[in-house]
């Protein structure tokens, strides 16, 4: 027998021991030579060979009847483990009686084939042992079939998140299944990694994730290797973090982003407010685990709770009679206000849900998973979990695209009848469920409007109100952010209505300023001026300013590598890395960049009023990341640095080296929770940021500075404690 199977025999053999050791402990031994041995099977007085029990011969019915009474499917599971113990007791004997690679064998190939599988499927061994050990002999060659439990056993514990995927009743060939998600994860981690290079300088451009669209198999294996990628535990790969979250909040956008819009093709009368709702939660939350199953899941809980204390009020109550997922509308008036009335005492007292007023402008109040989970939300996703549960529970509520405040109307006039906005109570699920009357809708809002903003809205009217939410929201976010709100609502708006010139204009020039994309901004003006030709002036600015920015591009040459040591770099104090403070406004911060002097043009120095600064721009500046989130140019503010730090210095003496105005060492450095520090840096040490590859090729030495920084600070802190 090969060396190969021989380790893997004694894997299992060392695995069977140790199994037996864990059963022998929780039960007290038998009488020497007497009595049950493990599992219930007699030993033998001398060296421990099993003995069976005096077998009944019973028919297979009989049989199976026994296996029942005993304990049904997991009968078979607690025979296969006692016959590993047993299996046990003959393994030593054996290895004394024959050569160890006959008794490994011959142990192995002896046991029933229960016994082999579940020590096969234990999880001791790997992929390639369960390969070797399948290629031995004709009997394990069986039992290792590539469509069989054990190949599906090493698939679910290699990568347990996808099994939810597969039907039980579904014939899966699980060795190719594995041999595909092996390959999606190699070809996962090889487009990750080329990322950094690729896209250091500049912001992902549309194309680039082409090479992710075109891969071959199942898109759920290269998300899932992604998300492996995201949950690696520790400071390190930050960089592959930074990059695989980017690549996975694109593909999962562009999935939702396709389901949306098949989702408004449907016709009007497809009345799923919740689903759409649900896809705009999930395109703006993209790496959040987010569905319609676990939200609706949750809803259904509530309703469980209405129909308890509706049945208080009503036990005949005909909604109590509707199945899961079953519902009809329930024609009569009181009926219906038995409904709302538990609907009311449930949410608004039972589980205290209510409208954020104290926390209006916040976007979490308009997704769903998180309106459930805070309890709280704005008028229009407290009125949408209001209607979802009225309606299953028979009530025909109607959504109401009010002004300033989302309402819901309930009809109090006979069927069939020719109605008017006076035969509708309007209900305000912000505000606790309370009933209203037109002349009350309007004090609510304080103005008179006409009666047409009474009427029904369709499920696209809703999103596009939610949407404009989120967009007025994005709006608002300061200069120094992604945008990353104004750019997931202007795609979700533009999904339902494609051809909003203004909108378009607003996506334009918020790319021009990310200053991301420049083809795609060429392509949305090019649309524009098709749609509205009398947008001439504003899209001609951008689409010059645009391809001045694209031949800058172009004119690039090679990186530029700044040397410390260089002359005119003397008076540099700080390196990239360095967790920092900013002595004035306090906030914490890590240096990914600098410049010998303030690079940025006249103006911005002239709005920042750098001139007043000691040494105004001609000084350092640095490119931080700080820990809200910003990007900001810092400057130093300071004398020359010191260039020897003699042992006896206290700390207070170190950190006032130079003339430090600005920035200063952080003695108590933490993470900064920035979402572009992957992009730069590879590591946290727990005192400083390593930069990765691409950055240490523009900044060769600073990391040797760095360590250097790093040991005065803190050995000069230690010696202070001390």
């Amino acid at each position: 027998m090969s060396a190969g199977c021989c380790a893997i025999c004694w894997q299992i053999e060392r695995q069977l021991k140790k199994k037996q050791k864990e059963r022998a402990s929780l039960r007290q031994p038998p009488a020497a030579g007497r009595g049950p041995g493990p599992g219930g099977v007699a030993t033998g007085r001398g060296r421990g060979y099993p003995r069976a029990r005096p077998s009944r011969r019973v028919g297979g019915a009989r049989r199976g009847a026994l296996a029942r009474a005993r304990g049904g499917p997991r009968y078979a599971d607690k025979m296969a483990a006692a016959a590993v113990d047993s299996a046990m007791e003959v393994v030593p004997a054996l290895a004394e009686e024959a050569a160890p690679e006959a008794a490994g064998l011959s142990c192995l190939v002896n046991l029933p084939g229960e016994v082999l599988e579940y020590i096969l499927c234990s999880g001791s061994l790997t992929a390639a042992d369960i390969g070797r050990v399948s290629s031995t002999c004709r009997r394990l060659r069986e039992l290792c079939q590539s469509s069989g439990k054990v190949w599906k056993e090493q698939f679910r514990v290699r990568w347990p998140s996808l099994m939810k995927h597969y039907s039980p009743t579904d014939y899966v060939n699980w060795l190719e299944e594995y041999k595909v998600r092996q390959k999606a994860g190699l070809e996962a981690r090889k487009i990750v990694a080329s990322f950094s290079k690729r896209f250091f300088s500049e912001h992902v451009p549309c194309n680039g994730f082409s090479d992710i669209e075109n891969l071959e198999g199942p898109e759920i294996f290269f998300e899932d290797e992604l998300v492996c990628i995201l949950n690696m535990e520790g400071r390190k790969a930050l960089t592959w973090k930074y990059y695989a979250k980017k690549i996975l909040y694109y593909l999962r956008q562009q999935k939702i982003l396709n389901n949306l819009k098949a989702f408004l093709q449907q016709p009007d009368d497809y009345e799923s407010y919740l689903e759409g709702a649900v896809y705009i939660d999930q395109y703006c939350n993209p790496l959040s685990d987010i569905s319609l199953k676990d939200i609706q899941a949750q809803i259904d809980s509530i309703v469980e709770l209405v129909c308890k204390t509706l049945r208080g009020i009503n036990s005949r109550h005909p909604s109590l009679a509707f199945k899961a997922g079953e519902s009809s509308m329930i024609m009569e008036i009181e009926l219906q206000s038995q409904v709302l009335d538990a609907m009311n005492y449930v949410l608004y007292d039972q589980l205290k849900f209510k409208g954020n007023r104290m926390d209006y402008y916040n976007a979490l109040n308009l997704y769903m998973h998180q309106v459930l989970i805070r309890r709280t939300g704005i008028p229009i996703s407290m009125s949408l979990l209001y209607l979802t549960i009225a309606r299953q529970l028979g009530v025909p509520l109607e959504p109401v695209n009010f002004p300033s405040h989302f309402l819901l109307r309930w009809c109090q006039g006979a069927e069939g009848a020719s109605l008017d906005i006076f035969d509708y109570i309007y209900i305000d699920a912000f505000g606790k469920g309370k009933q209203l009357t037109v002349k009350e809708c309007e004090y609510l809002i304080g103005q008179h409007v006409t009666a047409a903003l009474y009427g029904v809205v369709n499920v696209k009217k809703v999103l596009q109100r939610m949407v404009g939410n989120l967009l007025s929201l994005g709006k608002r976010e300061g200069i120094d952010q992604s945008y990353q709100l104004l750019r997931d609502s202007l795609d979700l708006y533009l999904a339902m209505y494609p051809d909003q010139v203004q909108l378009l204009l607003l996506q334009a020039r918020l790319y021009f300023h990310l200053g991301i994309w420049p083809e795609k901004v060429l392509d949305i003006l090019q649309h524009i001026q098709t749609l509205d030709p009398g947008q001439h002036g504003a899209v001609g600015y951008l689409v010059q300013h645009t391809l001045e920015h694209i031949e800058r591009k172009k004119e690039e040459v090679g990186v530029e590598v700044k040397l410390r040591s260089h002359e005119k770099h003397r008076d540099v104090c700080y390196s990239i890395g360095l967790i920092m403070k900013h002595k004035r406004y306090g906030y914490n911060c890590v240096i990914y960049g600098w410049d010998p002097t303030c690079m940025m043009g006249h103006e911005w120095i002239r709005n920042m009023n750098v001139h007043s600064l000691p040494h105004g721009h001609h000084q350092p500046f640095y490119n931080v990341l700080v820990e809200d989130g910003s990007c900001r140019y810092a400057a130093q503010a300071c004398g020359k640095q010191a260039t020897h730090f003699p042992n006896c210095l206290s700390l207070e003496e170190f950190m006032c080296c130079g003339d430090h105005k600005n920035l200063e060492y952080n003695v108590e450095p933490q993470e900064i929770s920035h979402p572009d520090v992957g992009r730069y840096f590879s590591e946290f040490t727990g005192t400083h940021y390593i930069p990765n590859a691409e950055l240490e090729i523009r900044y060769p030495e600073d990391l040797e500075s760095v360590y250097e920084t790093v040991q005065n600070i803190y050995s000069a802190k230690k010696e202070d404690v001390e």
